[in-house]
């Protein structure tokens, strides 16, 4: 069979593409190479508990807001979501000082100016930004840091302001104003999370595929991208299936995407070497805790937690974790939490020395790393959380070496391709590619996160339906 469109990749992106062609009539294909859809999506389940990978937890999903539409179009909202506090959806500590971020532009920043009185017109400068946020072509020129540092004079608010920025990738040389300002505005609109794992997003979206009409084949890992005529073809599998179609949508990482075009005209050199040289975000360490039952009251908000106010700077600390997020995972009954994951930045150098190695197979210094690493994730939440490690009934981890083995992002990427505003043209990608009916989705193009992935997702499928 020869399908309209063929998805490699069954991240958010490539499904979000599956179904909405689907639902217009097209034949579908999604390929994925693991057991299961999903990608950074997938929840995994450890005993008689369900893990999450890369959903913690999502904004704007309010009547009118920046994702409201699209969930709704896409029967996401249909999904138990469970509304954040909006008197502290996220809450900062800094060197043992705490300071809430409620939902609403004006109530952020008229909250934040109770701590910072003489910064109370830059946080209405800085919240209007977040409102109305800039075109693209202005703002993505424009250094993140630099632009709040010129803006407030007290590099603490910068800190605070910058802090739950863990969702991405925080470097002060390079950092553009766009990716930040759309990674943090639709949070202080509405926070949410799911009642359940990111899973019941995946079930939902390839539910919908398959009521269309469209398939999805698991364990069908794609090594080649076959072309004749300067077109592709058929994508094959290294069991020598090949599956035929008219248009081709990658939502796996671009350099691996075009490594599959073997023997091609339409790639020229220069422009395989540019991909190819093009810079991955950092990977993230997760310590997911089992909590014994009744010992630790449900949070309705994130926590993150910095030893002190160098934000923008604490993964490069030698000595230890210096910042971390506390994810609590809304409860199937009662009101005690009984799982909650710690996220920290784990730079690929701490992971080098295995790297030719695969899931299950590493060694005892391996698995004393990620133990000294969990260690100090714990430490730090106790911060906010006294006595968390007598609390703790299981702990499982995971590293930049897991996400690379399961999701194929080079160096455990946590969000793709790294956004540089000094040669932004270089590192912020199209749908489009030179070949004419091979496309892109997924976080590695513009924006990450599941806002960003959904927004890429539809300017991907304007560009297959035009």
């Amino acid at each position: 069979m020869k399908y309209d469109v063929v998805i490699i990749g069954s991240g958010l992106g490539g499904l979000i593409c599956a179904r909405q062609l689907a639902q217009l009539g097209r034949s579908v294909l999604v390929l994925e190479r693991q057991a299961q859809p999903g990608g950074c999506l997938q929840s995994y389940r450890r005993g008689d508990f369900e893990f999450d990978t890369g959903l913690h937890y999502v904004g704007g999903l309010a009547q009118g807001q920046s994702l409201h539409e699209a969930f709704e179009q896409l029967g996401l909202m249909r999904l138990p979501w469970v509304r954040l506090d909006a008197d502290g959806f996220d809450r900062v500590t800094i060197d043992r000082q705490t300071f809430p971020l409620c939902e609403g532009f004006d109530r952020f920043a008229s909250t934040l100016s109770e701590y910072f009185p003489r910064e109370k017109t830059a946080l209405k400068k800085y919240v209007d930004m977040l409102r109305h946020l800039p075109p693209m072509e202005e703002a993505v020129e424009v250094n993140a840091y630099d632009w709040l540092s010129s803006l407030f004079r007290d590099p603490l608010l910068v800190n605070v302001l910058s802090a739950t920025a863990m969702k991405m990738e925080l470097r002060r040389e390079s950092l553009p104003l766009f990716n930040f300002a759309h990674s943090m505005s639709s949070y202080v609109q509405s926070s949410w999370r799911l009642k359940g794992g990111g899973n019941m997003i995946v079930e939902s979206l390839v539910n919908d595929i398959k009521a269309f009409g469209g398939d999805v084949v698991c364990r069908a890992e794609v090594k080649e991208l076959m072309e004749q005529g300067g077109r592709i073809v058929a994508a094959k599998c290294p069991d020598g299936k090949i599956y035929e179609g008219r248009v081709f949508i990658s939502d796996v990482h671009p350099q691996l995407t075009f490594g599959w075009l073997k023997d091609t005209y339409a790639l020229k050199g220069i422009f395989r070497r540019r991909i190819n040289a093009l810079e991955n975000t950092f990977g993230i360490f997760t310590a997911s805790l089992v909590l014994k039952p009744d010992t630790l009251p449900y949070f309705n908000h994130n926590k993150y937690v910095f030893r002190k106010a160098n934000v923008w700077t604490f993964h490069e600390d030698i000595g230890g974790v210096g910042g971390v997020m506390v994810s609590c995972r809304v409860p199937e009954n009662g009101d005690y939490a009984r799982q909650i994951d710690l996220l920290t930045p784990m730079p690929w150098a701490l992971c080098k020395h295995w790297e030719n190695t695969v899931v299950g197979r590493r060694d005892e210094k391996y698995e004393q790393q990620k133990q000294r690493m969990a260690d100090d994730c714990i430490r730090l939440a106790e911060k906010v959380i006294p006595d968390l490690r007598d609390m703790v009934e299981t702990c499982y981890t995971s590293t930049p070496l897991t996400w690379r083995d399961y999701t194929l992002s080079p160096c455990g990427s946590a969000f793709g391709i790294r956004k540089d505003c000094r040669q932004p043209l270089i590192t912020m990608l199209s749908p489009k590619t030179p070949v004419p009916n091979l496309f892109l989705t997924g976080q590695s193009l513009v924006l990450h996160g599941l806002e960003g992935v959904t927004m890429t997702a539809f300017k991907t499928l304007e560009e297959v339906k035009s």
